[in-house]
């Protein structure tokens, strides 16, 4: 395996959010997670997310998984 890197993972929960007059304690609580773990997604500092997680965000959120993260080109 390679030698762990900083990602290059980018999570769009802020835009997400403010489109849909959605604060994040309201977004946890339809998630189902707690406001500190969405924060630390959010932040971009998560190391993995479950699918079961992803489903819920994505069914509260009315979206898909490339709404949520997109990937930035290496430099």
């Amino acid at each position: 395996m390679p030698p762990e890197e900083e990602h290059r993972i980018d999570v769009h929960l802020d835009e997400l959010l403010a489109a849909r007059g959605m604060t994040l304690t309201e977004l946890a609580d339809r998630v189902g997670i707690t406001l500190a773990n969405l924060s630390i997604l959010k932040n971009g500092r998560a190391r993995a997310v479950r699918f079961s997680t992803l489903t819920a965000l994505c069914q509260a959120l009315d979206c898909q998984p490339g709404d949520l993260f997109t990937v930035r080109k290496s430099s």
